[in-house]
């Protein structure tokens, strides 16, 4: 088998495995009962039913992206003058319009028809504040959706490209256009019913991962990386258990910050939640980055001056940090093999003298 295959393997490999951490069973909490309705749910998930709810986000995608960039300025306008961006880098127009080129061919996927196969929707009903005892109910039904984890290897190069094209003037300007999205996101899914946010919510996590992520430089630093390279299987070790990971870590900090409250609310919050696990997972793509190209560089030019541009005006606390990357240290070093571990450790070591009291 030549080289060239091995290293087309290596980028398969790893961008096909990103893809496969998309759950394919959903789970909706409702009181609502007739949300749980099968009729209703195979209504949203035909054909016909996505193609409203696509129709309904582009028509207001023009308007959401307006009103997303206005958040995104009311929240970094400061860091920029603090950190001395130059302004003309930041182009609204630019990003607006590499924005709805993706929304739109996101939504595009969305209402394609794809090989019928069965989705399992878990719905929880009562409990909380109402007087019925909480009861799950498991709905299954058939679907021809294209399925999440294709949007993943389908659009994921392209978001890379978008990536690099904000990253290689200044690393800290794909901290405007992800969060853009990120609102664009939010905004489009308050657009919708619970069903439609459960099932397009999939879709816009796809887009929120591989910006806030180099997934693309991952793929690409694993292309130079021979197929039986020590540091790839070290890598394709940890990949798998990545999201587990993060999930297992922001628990724990939850449970260590009870009281805790960032810009978006306190930690229980559903959305924290969910950026809080999407941002330990992206401290592990930096560091498979880092030790695929054998280099700290890409914490140093990109993380961290993007975590010290975000973090404040998010009120996300250093502290929280430095114990998000003890923990993932430890955890990390729980589940590998010692020898998978070795090869990240001096990257451990690293990010640690980054985020730590003597820094900030």
């Amino acid at each position: 088998m030549s080289t060239e295959t091995l290293a087309q393997q290596s980028t398969d490999s790893l961008a096909q495995q990103w893809a496969q951490k998309y759950v394919q069973n959903l789970e909706l909490s409702e009181s609502d009962p007739i949300l749980s309705d099968r009729l209703d749910l195979a209504r949203v998930v035909s054909q016909a039913g996505r193609e409203e709810t696509a129709d309904k986000l582009l028509n207001a995608l023009r308007f959401v992206s307006a009103q997303a960039w206005n958040k995104t300025e009311m929240l970094l306008a400061k860091e920029v003058r603090r950190h001395q961006i130059d302004p003309e880098l930041i182009n609204p127009w630019d990003i607006a319009a590499d924005s709805f080129r993706i929304y739109d061919k996101v939504l595009g996927v969305y209402t394609q028809q794809a090989k019928s196969r069965s989705l399992s929707v878990s719905v929880t009903l009562g409990g909380g504040n109402s007087s019925t005892p909480a009861c799950e109910k498991t709905i299954e039904i058939c679907t021809d959706r294209v399925e999440p984890s294709r949007l993943s290897v389908v659009i994921g190069s392209e978001i890379g490209k978008i990536r690099h094209k904000y990253t290689v003037n200044d690393p800290r300007l794909i901290g405007f256009v992800s969060m853009q999205f990120h609102y664009t996101s939010q905004m489009l899914l308050e657009l919708l019913s619970p069903l439609e946010q459960m099932l397009v919510s999939e879709y816009f996590k796809v887009i929120d991962d591989h910006l806030y992520m180099p997934l693309q430089r991952a793929s690409n630093a694993a292309a130079d990386r021979e197929y039986t390279s020590p540091v790839l299987q070290a890598v394709h070790q940890w990949l798998p258990l990545g999201t587990d990971i993060a999930t297992q870590i922001c628990q724990q900090i939850l449970q260590e910050y009870p009281l805790y409250r960032s810009h978006t609310g306190k930690l229980d919050n559903a959305q924290v939640q969910i950026s809080s696990i999407r941002d330990v997972e992206m401290f592990q793509v930096y560091l498979w980055v880092c030790a695929l190209e054998g280099s700290i560089s890409v914490v140093q030019e990109e993380l961290f001056p993007l975590c010290v541009m975000l973090y404040p005006p998010l009120k996300v606390d250093w502290d929280l940090v430095r114990r998000l990357v003890f923990l993932l240290e430890q955890h990390v070093k729980l589940n590998l093999r010692p020898k998978s571990f070795s090869v990240f450790e001096p990257y451990f070591l690293s990010l640690a003298k980054m985020f730590s009291t003597d820094v900030l």
